[in-house]
């Protein structure tokens, strides 16, 4: 009988939840989601059960995302496929408003879906192995799970780097950006900070072309990097995620954010980029997806804000 892929235990006042997929760096399914909703729905008001941690099955790390093969295959049958994302974000909100202590342990891969089971939770810990990123442009979509909370407040434009280009930063990045709050181990050093400079210089402003431009003619080798790295970006997917990176930073609460995800995943899931990246990066893995857009240069305005019709 095969091993359940989400473990749901209790000991010592302590709820346990472990991702149990290493084969697939317990990326999360269906079954995964409704498995810590539930978990969480029961014990939220139970006097027994006084905390809850999450961590990962295996050595790679505690969660590599959402399984977007699977919902690719869903997209491309016809099938309805946002009630997946729905129940995933319905899953964050639980997290966010769970009022227990809820502790993510962050080891190795912590990205897209893993950070929306660990970063929302009220002590993040973060691991000298730990690889956090939101790399969703790449396939055609913005980052989700309420993480541009996180990043639209991160310090000057870190978040707007990380949002856009999707960089894998490690432990003390995550914790300058608001993606953990504590190493537990042996702290590697910055990557971020050193470019910061270059990084608050270029992407201020509301213009992505702009935005490239001042990447591309930059001195800075990492700004030079940044752009030839957005240019194999979805060119919509990164029009899209600077407007929500603005907008978030006008709101006032995880759940409004978790709202705007949920209206630019209808958007965008079923547009062809989405299906397109997820083939380009994690079927075939070519790594040469062809857009609709061409260039940044080519998405319009007007694109961008249908996105974010409700």
């Amino acid at each position: 009988m095969p091993e359940p892929e989400l473990i749901v235990t209790v000991a010592d006042g302590v709820g346990r939840l472990t991702l149990n997929r290493p084969h697939a760096l317990n990326a999360l399914t269906s079954v995964m989601i409704e498995g810590i909703h539930q978990a969480l729905r029961g014990w939220r008001d139970d006097p027994e059960v006084t905390s809850v941690e999450i961590t990962g099955a295996g050595e790679r790390g505690l969660c590599a995302g959402a399984d977007v093969r699977a919902l690719r295959e869903e997209v491309l049958a016809g099938r309805p496929w946002l009630g997946f994302l729905a129940a995933e974000y319905a899953m964050n909100e639980a997290i966010v408003t769970f009022g227990k202590p809820f502790v993510a342990q962050q080891r190795g891969y912590t990205m897209g879906g893993g950070l929306g089971v660990s970063a929302h939770g009220t002590r993040r810990i973060a691991h000298a192995d730990t690889r956090f990123a939101m790399p969703e442009t790449i396939i055609g979509f913005v980052p989700d799970v309420g993480m541009l909370w996180y990043l639209a407040h991160a310090p000057g434009e870190l978040g707007t780097h990380l949002a856009l280009t999707g960089t894998t930063v490690n432990a003390t990045d995550g914790v300058i950006v608001g993606l953990a709050d504590e190493v537990a181990d042996s702290a590697p050093d910055s990557d971020l900070r050193p470019e910061q400079m270059w990084i608050d210089d270029c992407y201020a402003g509301d213009d992505v072309p702009e935005i490239l431009g001042r990447l591309e003619s930059h001195p800075a080798e990492g700004a030079r990097a940044a752009a030839a790295d957005l240019r194999q970006r979805c060119p919509l997917a990164v029009c899209v995620a600077l407007e929500a990176v603005h907008r978030v930073r006008f709101m006032g609460s995880v759940h409004e954010v978790l709202a705007q995800d949920l209206v630019l995943a209808r958007h965008l899931i079923g547009r062809p980029d989405f299906a397109e990246g997820v083939r380009a990066q994690l079927v075939d893995k070519d790594r040469t997806p062809r857009w609709q857009h061409a260039r940044i240069e080519d998405v319009t305005r007007a694109e961008v804000l249908a996105c974010f019709e409700a």
